[in-house]
C-alpha cells in the first residue's frame, strides 16, 4: 500500500487531457462501447484499444423491462397493448390501465403510492396512482427514448440515448441533446438542452441537483429553483476532436461529479457548487470508477498501472491510498460488495479465466481460476457470494476439452472461503435477482423456460419449469418470492416462493387473468 497526494490541476483554455482517438455490474460502464454515443463508436473503431494498445472493457447490461415493484404491488408495462397492468401481491389480481403508446419502462417511488411510465411512441409520461389507477400524462420532448427517476419519485428526466436499441423513428428535425426535466407532484415539463449526445443522468440523493453527461459536456440543473435550467461545463476545453465521456459517478451529497474520458490518464473533476473543472490525475489506463458504499470513498482501478486507487471524496487534494494489483494479469473492473468489506476485480478484456477478491481490511488481493472468463459479476446484498456469468467466448487458456468450452456459464463463489461451484448453461443467462433475505438468488436464460434458484449458503441449484418462455424476472421487495413475465400473447407473468417451493402463474392480463398452479 502507499499513499501520494493528488492534487487538482486547474484547467484554462489549454487541456493536459489526452485526446487520442485512440460494467451484471450494475452501475458502471467500462467500455467505449457500451452506453456510449456513435461517435465514441467511431473513435473506437479506429484505434481498437486506449493508448495503450489495450482493448477496453466491456461489461454487458441486461437489457429488459422489468416489473416496478411495492410490498404491496407488482406494475407491469405492456408496449405492444399500450397498458399497465397492476398485480397485487397478497392475493395475485390484477387490474390494467391505459397509459400510453409503447410504455417501455415503469418505476415506482418509495413510498409506493404512485408508479410513472414512460410512453415512447406516445412522447409522453403517465404517473397513476397505485390504488385507483387513475392516469395522468404530460407531454415530453419527441423522440426521446429513455427515462431516469430520482431517488425519491419526485423528478423524471427523458433524453435521447443513441446506443439503445429503442431508435425513433421521426421524419422530421430530430436534435439529439434536447431533454424533457418533469416534476411528477405538479406534472410541470421543462424542455432543456444538454451537450452532444447525452450519455447518463444522475440525481443527487437529496433529489437538489441531477447532472446530464454528454460526449464532451456536463450540465447541472438545480432542482431547487422555480425555473429549473441547466448549465453547462466543457470537459476538455479548448481541444479538438475532444476525447468522449465513458463513465461519471456523482457524490451522494451532489457536490462534485467526477468523469472518466476514453484514452485519459486524467479524471476530470466538476465542483457542483461552482462549475469549476479540474483535472484529477488517477494511474495509467483508469477503466472503472465506483463510489464506495458509504458514499464518501472514490475508488479508480487504473487497469495499465496495475493499481487501485482509493481518494476520499471530501478531501481530493489529500492523499491517495494506492494499492498494487497482480501483475500475472490485467484486472479493470471492480465491484464492492455492499457492506465495503471487500470486491472483486475481474477483466472483459484480458482473455483470461481468472478473478481477485480485495480484502478491504489488509488490501490483500487474491487470485483464483474460473472455468473460463468472466462476463459479467454481482454480488448477493449479504456480501457473501458472487456470482459470475461467462458467455460462450472462449480464452486462450480454456482447452478444447474442457466441457465449458464455447458453452456459457455461471460461477458461484463463497467469498469467505472462495470455494466456488460452476454451472453448464444451456443458453446465457439475461435476468438475474435476490431474494429479500440474501440467501437466494435466482436467473432465467434466454429461449429457456425455466427459472433457476440458487442456494447461496450450499451453492446448490435448482430448477423449476415455466408454462412458456421467460422475457424477464425480478424479486419482490421484502419477500423471497420471484416473479417471471413470459410469453403471452395476453401476457403472462409467475410468483415463484422460495420459502414455501410454490409457483402461481397469471395467464391473461386482460382477459381477469386466470390463476393456475
Amino acid at each position: 500500500m502507499r499513499t501520494i497526494a493528488t492534487g487538482l490541476a486547474l484547467i484554462g483554455l489549454a487541456s493536459t487531457t489526452g485526446c487520442s482517438e485512440s460494467d451484471f455490474k450494475s452501475a458502471e460502464v467500462d467500455s467505449a462501447t457500451s452506453d456510449m454515443g456513435t461517435g465514441a463508436e467511431a473513435s473506437l473503431d479506429e484505434s481498437d484499444g486506449d493508448d495503450h494498445g489495450e482493448p477496453p472493457e466491456v461489461e454487458e447490461e441486461i437489457n429488459a423491462l422489468p416489473p416496478a415493484t411495492t410490498p404491496l404491488y407488482t406494475f407491469v408495462a405492456n408496449p405492444d397493448r399500450d397498458t399497465l397492468t397492476r398485480i397485487a401481491v397478497d392475493d395475485l389480481s390484477v387490474i390494467t390501465v391505459q397509459v400510453g403508446a409503447r410504455p417501455t419502462q415503469v418505476v415506482t417511488t418509495p413510498d409506493h403510492m404512485t408508479a410513472i411510465t414512460f410512453n415512447a411512441d406516445a412522447d409522453t409520461i403517465s404517473v397513476v396512482d397505485a390504488e385507483d389507477l387513475s392516469v395522468q400524462s404530460i407531454e415530453i420532448r419527441a423522440d426521446r427514448n429513455k427515462m431516469v427517476v430520482s431517488a425519491d419519485g419526485r423528478w423524471a428526466l427523458a433524453f435521447y440515448d443513441a446506443t439503445a436499441d429503442d431508435s425513433t423513428s421521426s421524419s422530421g428535425a430530430q436534435s439529439f441533446n434536447e431533454i424533457s426535466l418533469v416534476d411528477i407532484e405538479t406534472l410541470t415539463e421543462w424542455s432543456m438542452v444538454s451537450g452532444p449526445n447525452p450519455r447518463d443522468v444522475q440525481f443527487s440523493s437529496d433529489s437538489t441537483t441531477a447532472i446530464v453527461v454528454s460526449d464532451t459536456y456536463l450540465s447541472r440543473i438545480d432542482l431547487t429553483e422555480d425555473e429549473p435550467s441547466p448549465e453547462h461545463v466543457e470537459l476538455s476545453p479548448g481541444v479538438t476532436s475532444p476525447p468522449q465521456a465513458e463513465e461519471v459517478v456523482m457524490a451522494p451529497d451532489g457536490s462534485a461529479a467526477i468523469v472518466r474520458l476514453f484514452g485519459s490518464n486524467d479524471l476530470v473533476h466538476v465542483d457542483l457548487d461552482t462549475m469549476d473543472r479540474a483535472t484529477l490525475p488517477v494511474g495509467d489506463g483508469p477503466t472503472d470508477l465506483d463510489i464506495a458504499p458509504g458514499g464518501t470513498e472514490l475508488v479508480v482501478v487504473a487497469r495499465t498501472a496495475g493499481e487501485l486507487w482509493v481518494i476520499d471524496l471530501g478531501d481530493l487534494n489529500g492523499e491517495a491510498e494506492i494499492i498494487d494489483l497482480p501483475t500475472s494479469t490485467l484486472l479493470g473492473s471492480l465491484v464492492l460488495a455492499p457492506d465495503n468489506d471487500r470486491g472483486v476485480l475481474y477483466s472483459t478484456a484480458s482473455g483470461d479465466s481468472v478473478y481477485g477478491v480485495w480484502d478491504r481490511s489488509d488490501d490483500s488481493i487474491t487470485l483464483r481460476d474460473l472455468v473460463k472468463p468472466p462476463r459479467a459479476v454481482g454480488i448477493n446484498p449479504t456480501g457473501s457470494t458472487a456470482l459470475i456469468s461467462h458467455s460462450r467466448d472462449n480464452g486462450e487458456d480454456v482447452e478444447t476439452s474442457s466441457a465449458f468450452y464455447s458453452e456459457p456459464a455461471l460461477t458461484i463463489v463463497d467469498l469467505d472461503s472462495l470455494f466456488s461451484s460452476s454451472l453448464l448453461l444451456p443458453s446465457e443467462a439475461t435476468s438475474f435477482a435476490h431474494a429479500a433475505d440474501g440467501e437466494t438468488g435466482f436467473f432465467i436464460m434466454e429461449g429457456e423456460p425455466y427459472l433457476e434458484i440458487l442456494d447461496y449458503s450450499t451453492l446448490i441449484h435448482e430448477q423449476v419449469v415455466l408454462k412458456s418462455l421467460p422475457v424477464f424476472m425480478g424479486a419482490l421487495p421484502e419477500t423471497n418470492t420471484a416473479f417471471i413475465s413470459q410469453e403471452h400473447r395476453l401476457g403472462r407473468i409467475s410468483f415463484f416462493d422460495a420459502d414455501t417451493d410454490e409457483l402461481n402463474t397469471i395467464t391473461g392480463f386482460e382477459l381477469n387473468a386466470d390463476i393456475e398452479q
